[in-house]
Formats: structure tokens, sequence, C-alpha cells
């Protein structure tokens, strides 16, 4: 896991190397989201499965509000077996 600076984020939007997960609610999502970004709500209970249909080969930036969902988020990844995850 490793943690990014938004300009670092933008970086890596700007070359698509990645795929952007939100993992906040389908509301703030609604309300203003990342081009692109796929939304799976960390407080769903389905939220694992949910993950589990991810590609585990593919990198992932993980989205919230203020790091906290996305740092839970990107540890419950990890547990899965995603090889690499950016938050």
């Amino acid at each position: 896991m490793k943690n990014i600076s938004p300009k670092e984020a933008r970086e890596l939007i700007k070359n698509k190397e990645f795929i952007i997960l939100d993992v906040r609610t389908p509301e703030e999502y609604q309300q203003n989201h990342l081009e692109g970004a796929i939304n799976i709500d960390i407080y769903m209970k389905t939220f694992e499965e949910e993950l589990k249909k991810l590609d585990k080969n593919k990198s992932y930036l993980i989205h919230c509000h203020s790091g906290g969902r996305s740092e839970n988020a990107g540890e419950i990844m990890e547990e899965l077996g995603f090889k690499y995850t950016q938050r």
C-alpha cells in the first residue's frame, strides 16, 4: 500500500495507470466523483463480495473523502490478495 498526494493522483489519472475505486456512499458519489471511478460503498454488507469481483492483478487508486475509508478498504483488499493499491 502507498499513500499518494493529490498531485501524484492527478498524474496517475492523466496517464490512466490504474482503476479508481470510490468507496464512499452512493449519495456522496452522486454529489461529486472522479471521472471513470467505480463506486463500491465500504459500508455495504456485501463490500468484500463486490471486491472479489474485481481483477486482483490490476492497480487501484482508492478514493474517499478524508482517507479513513480508503485506508480500511486498502487493508481489506490486501487481505483478499490484491497485489497493489494506492490510496
